[in-house]
């Protein structure tokens, strides 16, 4: 019977002076490791899914955690049958998730991690404003109570958005708390870095976003509405994680509910 394969969804914010060395010794270790899946290095630190043995996955985890920066990496485990991914690949890119926000430092200006149940205590709070940093058709799928939506179709338009929604809060005289959450925590990180640079000093995130809150609170004190969209073949889960009713849509590729009637805006009509 062949042995399960571990996958490791990792991201780490760090100042890396010379990614291309790092991703060369990457290579060199993942060759000998045979792990596939994909590491992305930039100046401001790793992001990447890798697949392998338990042993080969808990070797290359060792490794990144000796990074300048990366002791306390946040790494989320599963479990495969079979390889998920056809190759390995490590790439050297300007940023490890694409903001274009111009010169930002997340590893030293991100806003302050909360877990769970701290989460819980901030957002109940009339006073934080809680914005959901995902895409407008993760948004459709769940979200916390009274988050707000930008409506954005890729992390590239949250800048803009933010920008002019900081305006009215300037013209009210508002500076309030600001909370910002998303799938697996590193897009609200550097959310967090691109509202404290904008002059907001109270900002927080979730500590490994939706998927480790809805691993870790239990649905009865649960503040998540409806289900948590997730880029694998399970299209969105639930509390626990288990797999929920979500639908991906062969024409237009939209999520959709399983028991509900999807309009698809690909559809020809008839």
């Amino acid at each position: 019977m062949a042995r399960p394969f571990t996958i490791a969804a990792l991201y780490c914010f760090a100042a890396f002076d010379d990614p291309h060395r790092l991703a060369g010794d990457l290579r060199a270790l993942c060759d000998t490791l045979d792990t596939c899946g994909t590491l992305i290095l930039a100046k401001e630190g790793i992001n990447g899914t890798v697949a392998g043995s338990e042993e080969a996955i808990s070797a290359l985890v060792g490794h990144i955690r000796a990074l300048p920066g990366c002791a306390d990496m946040d790494v989320k485990y599963a479990a495969a049958e079979s390889a998920p991914f056809a190759r390995m690949k490590v790439k050297v890119k300007r940023e490890i998730v694409t903001l274009d926000a111009g010169d930002l430092d997340p590893a030293r200006q991100a806003g302050r991690h909360l877990d769970p149940h701290e989460w819980n205590e901030l957002i109940a709070d009339p006073g934080t404003i809680v914005i959901d940093t995902r895409n407008a058709y993760e948004v459709s799928v769940g979200s916390f109570e009274g988050a707000i939506d930008p409506g954005t179709r890729s992390f590239r338009d949250f800048p803009a958005w933010f920008d002019a929604f900081a305006g009215k809060l300037r013209e009210e005289g508002r500076s309030p708390r600001i909370a910002m959450f998303c799938t697996g925590g590193i897009r609200c990180e550097k959310s967090t870095a691109l509202v404290r640079a904008r002059g907001f000093d109270e900002v927080y995130h979730l500590r490994g976003g939706i998927l480790r809150y809805l691993e870790e609170m239990p649905e009865a004190e649960s503040r998540w509405r409806g289900e948590c969209y997730v880029f694998d073949d399970r299209v969105a889960v639930g509390h626990g994680l288990k797999p929920g009713m979500h639908r991906l849509c062969r024409a237009c590729g939209l999520p959709h509910h399983a028991d509900e009637d999807h309009l698809c805006p690909a559809a020809k009509p008839a």
